[in-house]
């Protein structure tokens, strides 16, 4: 089942600095799951000026459990990062998947 996952950053003082230090482990994570085909496609939420205040990533688990799964491991959810979550199920147009 393909999801839809509109997560955004905390707005507190510290979230930029958290999100930057918690990065590298996130990409390495989202890198794992592609790799295992479940991430189909990722990109950051930008303000105005430009500046990372979200996520959202189309991903592909046979569960919502394993959706879970991986969200229980996720450097941006583990180092609160992100603050409010949206998941909804979506299905992507076969013209774009590989």
């Amino acid at each position: 089942m393909q999801y839809l996952v509109l997560a955004y950053d905390n707005d507190d003082d510290g979230a930029q600095e958290r999100r930057m230090e918690s990065r590298e482990a996130h990409i390495k994570l989202i890198s794992e799951y592609k790799e295992k085909g479940n991430m189909i496609m990722g990109a950051a939420l930008l303000d105005d000026d430009g500046n990372m205040i979200g996520s959202s990533i189309i991903v592909d688990f046979p569960s919502e459990d394993e959706l879970h799964e991986w969200l229980e491991k996720e450097p941006y959810v583990l180092n609160d990062v992100w603050g409010e979550a949206n998941i909804m199920p979506c299905a992507v147009a076969p013209s774009f998947v590989k």
